[in-house]
């Protein structure tokens, strides 16, 4: 076997356990399987919201952290994701995807209707890194108020 094709091997290999890790990112999320989420992520992985409303953190690091930032989620919403388009990337360990969400808040009734742009860095089948790029109005919306609703949502306290 030519090293090329080895290379190759190895790159399908590295793709197929990046794109697993953000399938089974979705599943667990919308079936509220939060413990199982957060062992997607290395020790340090980081989620990161540019979009965030003020008050909301731009970035969360650390399974620890992770957990507390998303253990109450199923709380707040309950959603189905579709429509998922993961795009080719040159390195086999980036996965970068369009998706939508299809559910709503717990609280409210009213529907979270999402759609998202997610570009994440895996190691070794693990996500090191995942920027989430989603409207947080759609949110606040479905949650029947402002940024301090949204931040709440997330809230521990």
């Amino acid at each position: 076997m030519t090293d090329a094709i080895a290379a190759a091997r190895d790159d399908d290999t590295i793709r197929a356990a990046a794109q697993q890790a953000f399938t089974n990112h979705l599943e667990y999320l919308s079936s509220g399987r939060i413990s199982e989420w957060v062992d997607l992520f290395t020790e340090d992985g980081i989620l990161e919201f540019p979009y965030g409303p003020k008050g909301f953190p731009t970035k969360v690091a650390g399974k620890e952290a992770l957990h507390e930032y998303m253990k109450n989620f199923p709380e707040h919403f309950k959603v189905e994701f579709v429509d998922l388009h993961i795009h080719g990337t040159t390195d086999p360990s980036l996965v970068i995807a369009q998706f939508k969400s299809v559910g709503t808040a717990v609280s409210t009734g009213r529907p979270y209707n999402q759609t998202y742009i997610s570009v994440v860095e895996t190691e070794d089948g693990k996500i090191s890194r995942y920027v989430d790029f989603w409207n947080p109005l759609v949110g606040m919306e479905a949650l029947g108020g402002g940024p301090d609703t949204a931040v709440s949502a997330f809230s521990n306290d």
